[in-house]
């Protein structure tokens, strides 16, 4: 009998070590949730594959012009507003098996597939191209990132509205902080292993890794979606025009309208300086490449501690708007470090800054999330999720291609003379974006307000709390 009783003891305190164990319900346990945050791992690795290794490799070591890199990668923007739609479509599918979410993702899983499958060749194509090849190229690497965008897109989304059909209310915090820094991991992990694999650049390397990454995508998502929706009686047709008759009646649900401009406006301001980040730090700190290279760390740590913090709070009963409001608050100051550390030529403020940008970064995302969720119920939370999906890709990828642009535009007036003298150096331009995004932020205070006067709370305080590893979203 004692060594039960220490047995029972020990299972009990043990789940006080194990990650996001008070996420887990009897309906969730802690092993089917992690397995179901797999396809967020995908997620993660396909982005570090576009946008951390692929685009030096096209560039650099492929010799491929910059204009059909940068036309490469804007190609799943495109999709990004589809969200709503995959997210109606997946609430009302009108399965032979009574399932919704779980055929959207494995369709997501094949588009993943054959994107990544055909898109390696299509790059040795451009790469050395000839008049007889330059078609057949250009063709295979529009055809691979539009399969690519699009199963992202659906995968995503799908997989996100299953994670709210699964959890319980009280457990939905600890879920998407669970979520988010899974995407995390699987960014920061894939990168490093991307970074190994092709250190010593050849063709036949990139196929491997390429390729290797298409069949990690299918085993991983498998993994996710295996004998996790519980088969429900066959639904009938879809109803004529049932898209946008929902539409309407969710835009007119109190706050919607307000919500989805805040969630627009936060991406883009805590989004428009991603792609000129590590630049800034290079040109104007003179950073070198290792360094510069250190920032996605800087930045994926704060959105780490941001997820823990803000699950703990979530769950005590801070409204979530109230969470996003600080994140917001933060990237004041975040944004006021990273200017004044060229003047000062501080690299530790520098890193200051970039840590504080994803501190409030992943605070305003993770509040905004659950606050979507706070929207759910059959009938629309895939509807829901996927407007919130929507507006937050496009909103971020449109502010980063702005980020860029205005870069330029004002490094090339400063660089002319047209701003006077005392402005002719390589920091007005990236400090103009970033006095933008501060700007910006002050806006998303002001449309937060009505929303956190007005939201109610989730779920009840909890009256006991512990610390532990559980805690702790790696």
């Amino acid at each position: 009998m004692l060594a039960q009783s220490i047995l029972a003891k020990f299972k009990t305190q043990s789940l006080r070590f194990v990650p996001f164990a008070d996420a887990a319900s009897a309906d969730l346990p802690i092993a089917r949730l992690l397995r179901l945050s797999l396809f967020q791992v995908v997620i993660g690795m396909v982005t570090s594959l576009l946008v951390g290794t692929l685009n030096r490799v096209m560039i650099i070591e492929l010799g491929m012009p910059a204009v059909w890199v940068a036309l490469a990668f804007a190609i799943p923007l495109v999709f990004a507003p589809l969200r709503a739609l995959i997210g109606y479509r997946s609430d009302t599918h009108p399965s032979a098996l009574g399932l919704k979410r779980i055929p959207y993702l494995w369709m997501g899983t094949l588009l993943l597939f054959g994107g990544l499958a055909i898109m390696p060749f299509a790059l040795l194509l451009l790469s050395d191209p000839t008049p007889q090849t330059l078609w057949l190229g250009q063709f295979g690497v529009t055809l691979a990132f539009v399969l690519v965008g699009f199963g992202m897109q659906v995968t995503q989304t799908a997989g996100l509205a299953l994670a709210s059909d699964l959890s319980t209310e009280d457990k939905r915090p600890r879920v998407v902080a669970l979520l988010y820094s899974m995407l995390l991991l699987g960014m920061i992990g894939s990168s490093v292993l991307y970074g190994v694999f092709l250190s010593n650049f050849t063709p036949t390397h990139l196929i491997q890794v390429i390729q290797g990454s298409a069949v990690v995508v299918v085993v991983f998502n498998l993994m996710s979606l295996w004998k996790q929706e519980a088969r429900a009686t066959k639904r009938g047709a879809r109803e004529e025009n049932g898209f946008q008759k929902n539409w309407h009646t969710l835009i007119k649900k109190a706050s919607m309208r307000r919500f989805l401009w805040t969630v627009a406006l936060g991406s883009a301001a805590f989004s428009m300086q991603d792609i000129i980040l590590e630049p800034f730090g290079a040109e104007v700190l003179g950073l070198e490449v290792s360094m510069t290279s250190s920032l996605t760390a800087l930045s994926a740590g704060g959105s780490l501690l941001a997820f823990f913090l803000s699950s703990v709070w979530l769950n005590r009963g801070v409204d979530a708007y109230r969470v996003a409001s600080l994140g917001v608050v933060i990237g004041l100051p975040a944004f006021a470090f990273v200017i004044v550390s060229a003047p000062l030529e501080s690299v530790h403020l520098f890193r200051l800054g970039t840590f504080l940008i994803g501190f409030g970064g992943g605070l305003f995302s993770v509040g905004m999330l659950v606050s979507a969720m706070s929207f759910n119920d059959d009938k629309y939370a895939g509807l829901v999720l996927g407007a919130w999906g929507a507006v937050q890709a496009t909103a971020s990828g449109l502010a980063m291609a702005t980020g860029g642009l205005l870069r330029d535009m004002i490094a090339g007036l400063a660089s002319s003379g047209a701003l006077g003298p005392a402005l002719n150096t390589p920091a007005t331009a990236y400090s103009f974006v970033y006095h933008i995004e501060v700007y910006m932020l002050f806006v998303v205070l002001i449309a937060l307000g009505p929303l956190v006067r007005n939201s109610r709370q989730e779920s009840e305080p909890i009256s006991k709390n512990h610390f532990g590893l559980a805690e702790f979203p790696s």
